[in-house]
């Protein structure tokens, strides 16, 4: 990417929104314990609804971010969300990261930014009709029926018996409805012009590509807020936001190569490197998944007495 053409704006957006959304998870967990201690639902704490407007605002950030900037410039920055969130919670959940847990988040966001460095890029749609090409196009079609398939098997029947036992289910679940949220953003920004531009032979239909792109967006948005609350009421916010961030970044990243149609000019390194990208996140996930039974110690242990 050219210096000349980078995306100062969308970067400062992103880094912004990254920094709030990573609060959100730890406001919300804080309001959660707040209520179970007192009682009470955590609907009504405040805490939880400074989490809850942060999200708003966080979102909206993004919404901004991904339509001044590429998804590829602006995914991986979600990697300090992580870092702050990890910080917040240490001080206001005491959820203290071990060694493992820590290589774990590092090697989480390492991965996932050398997997975005070799992605696909995304050109730029500069028009309704290109986008509707785009939406329309039969790979593209194929994997979104996929990624709806899923949702349903893990809302309908995973969710209710395995989702308070296993993280992954209620991962899953806010991670692939990032395959509607990222291009849903994208596609508000470019249909707008045309809905609201004035001009009669493309508003109607602009308008009705972009009041449908809104409820997407809203049904997903709503959908991946009940379930982060579901996992944060189970699960270590530290833990649950490491392994969102990555799934979430994969699958946007998927959608994106598949939406864009840039696989096909992927070279040598860029597919080793997203090899190792992919090696580097499994790796840090398991690392993550195991440091809450696993424990790490500098000295070394005395050998019992025969």
């Amino acid at each position: 990417m050219d210096e000349a053409s980078f995306p100062v704006v969308g970067v400062a957006i992103a880094v912004v929104s990254s920094f709030i959304n990573g609060s959100t998870f730890v406001l919300q967990k804080k309001g959660i314990l707040r209520a179970r201690k007192s009682g009470g639902s955590y609907l009504t704490d405040c805490v939880w609804w400074c989490g809850t407007i942060a999200m708003i605002i966080g979102q909206i950030g993004n919404f901004l971010a991904y339509n001044v900037a590429p998804a590829v410039v602006v995914t991986p920055l979600g990697a300090l969300g992580v870092l702050f969130g990890a910080i917040l919670a240490s001080w206001l959940l005491q959820e203290h990261l071990n060694l493992i847990g820590k290589l774990g988040c590092a090697l989480c966001c390492c991965g996932s930014v050398v997997l975005i460095i070799h992605s696909p890029k995304s050109e730029n749609v500069t028009s309704r009709a290109e986008l509707e090409e785009r939406l329309m196009d039969p790979v593209f079609l194929v994997y979104i029926s996929v990624v709806v398939l899923l949702l349903i098997v893990l809302i309908g029947r995973l969710s209710p018996a395995h989702g308070k036992s296993n993280i992954m289910v209620y991962v899953g679940i806010c991670s692939l409805l990032g395959s509607f949220t990222v291009p849903s953003s994208k596609g508000l920004g470019l249909t707008a012009q045309e809905a609201f531009s004035g001009t009669p032979t493309s508003d109607s239909r602009a308008l009705y590509l972009f009041l449908g792109l809104l409820g997407i967006l809203v049904v997903s948005i709503l959908i991946q807020f009940t379930f982060i609350n579901k996992a944060l009421e189970s699960f270590s916010s530290n833990m649950f936001e490491a392994i969102y961030y990555v799934t979430f970044t994969s699958c946007v990243i998927l959608a994106s190569a598949i939406l864009f149609r840039e696989w096909t000019a992927l070279g040598i390194v860029d597919c080793f490197g997203i090899l190792c990208g992919f090696v580097t996140v499994s790796v840090g996930v398991a690392l993550l998944r195991i440091s809450q039974e696993a424990k790490f110690s500098w000295s070394q242990t005395k050998a019992k007495k025969e």
